[in-house]
């Protein structure tokens, strides 16, 4: 596991004042738990957006706020929808002896190197992430699976082939172990599904239409 670490500030500025802190190129943040009240930070936004991109809501970050050391996880990241950039993170603070819960990604190694790939079937993955729960010196950045054994389109593999390190559990107790990871396809088969898929999506469509229904759209808008 990697050590994540970033320098926090505490800042007075919320509200409409916020947009002053970005504009002197750092991103506003909120620092829950570990305290009475949240407190409120901000950082250098290149610091922040690499911490964002290799931590992400998975792996624990050692918060430094003006000096003094603070582990923490992310738990929401707010982006710019036009510009893309980290807006707002976050954290909640943990301690090292903690059971923390959280989704790390799934991986599979070996795409396109998998004796069914080299006889031109395809392997889907259905399953991005695993919630699971360890202390967050044990919490892994990510759940390697390798596809190689994967050789016919009756393979498979389940949450049951899944072999989680050491001191790392299913954050589920009863975890369904029978859930596909990954499957493999032949191609004519996966084109028919995809088509047919896409009729069912269009007949739904001609049906709203004629009903006149139409999709709702939401907005949310975060404040500090």
């Amino acid at each position: 596991m990697h050590d994540f670490s970033l320098k926090l500030q505490a800042r007075t500025a919320t509200g409409k004042k916020v947009s002053a802190v970005r504009k002197e190129g750092k991103v506003p943040s909120v620092v829950y738990g570990g305290q009475a009240e949240p407190i409120n930070t901000m950082s250098e936004v290149v610091a922040t957006t690499k911490i964002v991109n290799t931590a992400g809501r998975h792996s624990p970050v050692t918060l430094d706020i003006d000096g003094k050391k603070q582990l923490a996880i992310i738990k929401d990241i707010d982006f710019d929808p036009v510009r893309h950039r980290v807006r707002h993170v976050a954290f909640h603070a943990i301690n090292k002896n903690e059971i923390i819960t959280t989704d790390v990604p799934v991986v599979l190694i070996g795409l396109g190197e998998s004796a069914a790939e080299r006889a031109g079937l395809i392997v889907l993955q259905a399953i991005e992430s695993l919630e699971i729960k360890a202390k967050p010196a044990d919490l892994p950045e990510s759940i390697e699976i390798t596809i190689a054994d994967l050789a016919t389109a009756d393979d498979k593999i389940t949450i049951g082939d899944v072999t989680l390190p050491a001191g790392v559990e299913f954050a589920d107790a009863e975890q369904d172990l029978d859930l596909v990871i990954a499957n493999v396809y032949e191609p004519a088969a996966l084109e028919a599904a995809n088509e047919a898929a896409a009729g069912d999506a269009t007949d739904e469509a001609e049906v709203a239409s004629e009903n006149g229904d139409a999709p709702e759209a939401t907005t949310e808008e975060k404040s500090e």
